[in-house]
């Protein structure tokens, strides 16, 4: 009996032992982290990079981009659809927060917008700014010289354009219904750029964007409005807000690694780095030292007029267990700008 009792004994344990390595070994189930983005990130190959290493430092999350947009990305963490955005339109940022749908914004990148059209520019608008080369174009177009090709997807680059407009005393719907030079394509930057060229039209887009078709050779437009604080695009990471009754589900947690593994010094550098070797320059520019550190006084006082809410990356009463994720106010950065001074 004694020696029954001990072959059944050894053999608990070794199912037991078999269970736990199974346990151990066997595949976990992954989280799957939705980021709602904008084309303009994604159609340059740039979130597939960020993607690799993310999940190689989370071995347990899983990422998906859903890329739209800025408007439809927006819409789409309102509906409940994603965990967290990475857009480029403070305004409507500013609302999200606001709103209740958003919390620990982060600035995390830059580019600029410019405005490319045919070598042969028939509408005249080479060194022009961005508002008196839109007048230009539209006077050239009610002359039949020149057409205009629109994102007219809601995304941050369409905002852009329509408050270009606006400055210029014009707006973009009326544009569009009483005309037959504004077009309007309806899709991301890719398509909109592809369209334009095929017209020989203007039209405007990211750096990054114009940069990764112009050397693929998808397009020959070439830049005919240079980049300035006028047209600075600003990027920023929003976790959906689980405090929200209608977002409680959101993968909070995980929204949060993303954000500040975006703001990370490893990933800042990939920002600045990505692109360089194909295009001679980077596609999109990182933002966090510049903000927290004053490194380039210029487009640190750019991005602060033109994408803090508040004063600030994000308002105090929108920041949720943020963590070690610092924001940057106005008065940091201008301590960040006098400090060297001092010393």
């Amino acid at each position: 009996m004694k020696k029954i009792y001990g072959i059944i004994l050894i053999a608990v344990v070794i199912v037991v032992l078999g269970a736990a390595a199974w346990i151990l070994t066997a595949p976990q189930d992954k989280v799957l982290l939705t980021v709602s983005t904008t084309t303009s990130l994604y159609e340059t190959g740039l979130l597939d990079v960020l993607e690799v290493e993310f999940e190689e430092m989370y071995p347990n999350i899983d990422v998906a981009f859903i890329s739209q947009g800025t408007g439809l990305a927006i819409q789409t963490a309102k509906n409940g659809d994603a965990d967290m955005i990475l857009v480029h339109d403070a305004a409507r940022e500013a609302a999200f927060l606001e709103d209740g749908y958003g919390v620990n914004r982060k600035i995390v990148a830059y580019n600029f917008f410019v405005i490319v059209g045919p070598e042969s520019d028939p509408a005249g608008i080479n060194g022009l700014g961005p508002v008196d080369a839109l007048l230009a174009i539209k006077e050239a177009g009610e002359a039949g010289n020149a057409i205009w090709v629109s994102r007219g997807d809601d995304s941050g680059t369409h905002a852009m354009e329509k408050r270009l407009w606006i400055a210029g005393g014009e707006d973009a719907s009326v544009l569009r219904e009483n005309t037959n030079w504004y077009l309007e394509r309806g899709s991301g930057m890719t398509d909109t750029l592809v369209l334009a060229n095929e017209k020989f039209a203007y039209t405007m887009c990211d750096m990054g964007s114009y940069l990764n078709n112009y050397v693929s050779g998808n397009i020959e437009l070439v830049i005919l409005v240079e980049a300035g604080q006028e047209t600075l695009n600003v990027y920023s990471a929003i976790a959906c807000d689980p405090q929200n009754s209608g977002l409680s589900h959101v993968h909070f947690d995980e929204a949060m690694k993303f954000i500040n593994f975006l703001a990370s010094e490893k990933v800042q550098t990939i920002f600045a780095n990505f692109g360089v070797n194909e295009f001679d320059q980077a596609l999109f520019n990182p933002a966090v030292a510049i903000l927290a550190e004053n490194t380039n006084p210029t487009i640190a006082g750019w991005i602060r007029d033109a994408a803090f809410i508040d004063g600030t990356e994000c308002p105090a009463n929108k920041r949720y267990n943020a963590g070690d994720l610092t924001f940057v106010n106005i008065i940091a950065s201008l301590n960040a700008m006098i400090t060297p001074l001092l010393k």
